[in-house]
C-alpha cells in the first residue's frame, strides 16, 4: 500500500504532493510497470484525504503518461526509463553477504533439499545417458518429452484422480513460465480473477502480460463463489487444496459453484494450482476440482519445484482438451524449456517409483519437523500469547499473535533482532483483505535448536 507522510507537504496542495509522491516512486522504480495502483477510495481511506484528492492526482499522473486509466479496471503504471540509481543497485563490498543469518527466519520456504535423493538420481541420469544416447540431442516437443508426459498421465491418475491424454500435458519451466502461456493462450483481453490474499506472483504476470486483474477476497473456506459472481471475470485462479497463504481449504460445494460458474458462460475457466498437494497429514488427499470438471473448464498446473528442490525448475499444465487445437496454432511453435536429460530422468524417478518413495520419506519428515515446531512454540512464554491454525497439511501453518502491535512495527522491531516475521497482511492485494496479527510460518527451514531462544525474543516483542 502506498504509505506517505501527508503532513510534510510544506506548500503543497494535498493533491499536487500526492502527484509528485508517486511519480517519484515510479521513476525511481519503487513502483514498477504493470503494476495496479490502489483504488481511488481504497488509498483515499488509508491516506485519511478526500476521494477528489487521489482522483486528481492519479489524473494528473494518467494525463502525463506516468499511468494508463483502465475502465472498470483502475489505474496501471505505464513503462518508463527510470533513474540510473535506482536501476542499479550497488556491488555489495568485498566479503559482504546479501543473505542474513537470521536467528529466526519464517519467510524461508525450504521444502526438498532437505531430503533429495542424490545418488538415486545420479544412478538414472547416468542410465539416460547410456540408454538414450543420441535421442538427448534432438529437439523435444513443444509440450514436453512424450515419454515424461506419460509418466505424469500414470502419476496423476494413481495418486490424484485425473484421467487425461499424454497430448493434454504441457511441460515447462516453472510455473512462472506456463502462467505466461496461459495468458496467451487464453487471451489478454479477459480479467483474471485472482484470490486476495494470495500468491502474488501470478497477479503480477498476467499484469505484465496486459490482462486486468480482479482481487477476490477468500475466507475460511477459500473464495466466495458470490464475490466471483459479482467480480465479473471471465478467469479464476485459484488454489482450492490448499490456499496460499491461508492455508484453507474448499469445501465440495464451493467447488461445485465455480464449476457451475465456469461453465454459465462461453470463455470462463478456472486455473487450478495444486501447488503442495502431496504434503497433507492427516486424512486422504483433497479430491482436485479437474478431477470432477465434466465441462472441460478446468486448467489444472503442478509443479516439481515444490516436492524435489526449488531449483528443480520442471512444473506442467493440463489443458481442456476442447483447447488443444487452440494451443498448438497459438503457442505450438514455442520450444520447450526442459532440458531433455532431466525430462527423461525424471520420467524414469516417476515410473519406477521413487518419486512416490521420496514423497513418502519428505511427508514423514515434514511431519516431525512441523510437531517439533509446535512443541516449542507451546513450552515457550510465546505459547499463552498465540493460536495455530490450519497445520493440517502443506509445508506452512498460521499463527494467531495475542498483541495490539501492528503487523509493520512489529516486524521491523524483530528485524533488529535477527527475526524476520512474515504476516498475512504481506500478502493482501487490497487494503483490509487479510486480518492483522497472523504470522504465516514457513517450518521446513527453521533452525528446532535456535527456535526456543527466537520465541522468547519474539514474546518480549508482542
Amino acid at each position: 500500500m502506498l504509505t506517505y507522510a501527508m503532513s510534510g507537504r510544506g506548500n503543497l496542495t494535498l493533491y499536487a504532493y500526492l502527484y509528485k509522491c508517486i511519480k517519484e516512486d515510479i521513476l525511481e522504480g519503487r513502483i514498477q510497470a504493470g503494476e495496479r495502483l490502489p483504488s481511488k477510495r481504497t488509498l483515499a481511506e488509508h491516506l485519511q484525504v478526500s476521494v477528489a484528492t487521489v482522483e486528481t492526482a492519479y489524473a494528473q499522473l494518467a494525463a502525463e503518461g506516468y499511468l494508463d486509466a483502465r475502465e472498470k479496471r483502475g489505474y496501471f503504471v505505464n513503462p518508463v526509463e527510470v533513474r540510473r540509481a535506482a536501476a542499479e543497485a550497488p556491488e555489495p563490498a568485498e566479503g559482504h553477504h546479501q543473505e542474513q543469518n537470521w536467528l529466526l527466519d519464517l519467510k524461508g520456504s525450504g521444502s526438498g533439499t532437505e531430503g533429495f535423493p542424490f545418488s538415486v538420481w545420479a544412478r538414472l541420469m547416468r542410465r539416460v545417458l547410456t540408454e538414450e544416447g543420441k535421442q538427448l540431442l534432438q529437439a523435444t516437443p513443444h509440450n514436453g518429452a512424450l515419454c515424461l508426459r506419460r509418466a505424469i498421465q500414470r502419476h496423476l491418475y494413481q495418486f490424484r484422480g485425473i484421467s487425461v491424454s499424454p497430448d493434454q500435458i504441457v511441460v515447462g519451466a516453472g510455473t512462472e513460465y506456463l502462467y505466461n502461456l496461459v495468458v496467451q493462450l487464453l487471451g489478454r483481453e479477459r480479467c483474471y480473477g485472482v484470490e486476495d490474499p494470495g500468491y502474488s506472483k501470478a497477479a503480477r504476470i498476467y499484469q505484465l502480460n496486459g490482462a486486468g486483474v480482479e482481487p477476490i477476497r477468500v475466507d475460511a473456506q477459500g473464495l466466495v463463489p458470490k464475490l466471483v459472481e459479482q467480480s465479473g471475470v471471465q478467469v479464476i485462479h485459484s488454489s482450492p487444496n490448499h490456499q496460499f497463504p491461508t492455508g484453507s481449504v474448499m469445501p465440495i460445494a464451493r467447488r461445485q459453484s465455480l464449476l457451475r460458474w465456469a461453465a454459465q458462460e462461453e470463455g470462463r475457466y478456472l486455473i487450478e494450482d495444486d501447488y503442495d498437494s502431496e504434503f497433507r497429514f492427516t486424512g486422504l488427499p483433497i479430491q482436485t476440482l479437474k478431477s470432477i470438471d465434466t465441462m472441460e473448464r478446468v486448467l489444472y498446473l503442478n509443479t516439481f519445484s515444490r516436492t524435489l528442490a526449488p531449483s528443480f525448475r520442471i512444473s506442467y499444465m493440463v489443458l481442456p482438451a476442447p483447447l488443444l487445437k487452440e494451443y498448438r496454432q497459438r503457442l505450438g511453435f514455442y520450444s520447450c524449456t526442459v532440458p531433455a536429460i532431466e525430462q527423461y530422468t525424471l520420467a524414469k524417478f516417476l515410473d519406477e517409483g521413487h518419486f512416490e518413495s521420496h514423497v513418502n520419506r519428505m511427508r514423514v519428515y515434514y511431519r516431525e519437523q512441523r510437531d517439533a515446531v509446535l512443541a516449542a512454540l507451546r513450552s515457550s512464554a510465546l505459547g499463552s500469547r498465540c493460536q495455530v491454525l490450519r497445520e493440517e497439511a502443506g509445508l506452512h501453518f498460521l499463527l494467531r499473535l495475542d498483541t495490539e502491535r501492528g503487523d509493520r512495527e512489529l516486524a521491523e522491531q524483530c528485524e533488529k533482532l535477527g527475526i524476520r516475521l512474515s504476516f498475512l497482511s504481506d500478502y493482501q492485494l487490497e487494503l483490509g483483505s487479510a486480518p492483522s496479527h497472523m504470522l504465516v510460518l514457513h517450518y521446513p527451514s527453521i533452525s528446532v535448536e535456535q527456535l526456543s531462544q527466537a520465541l522468547e525474543l519474539l514474546a518480549g516483542c508482542i
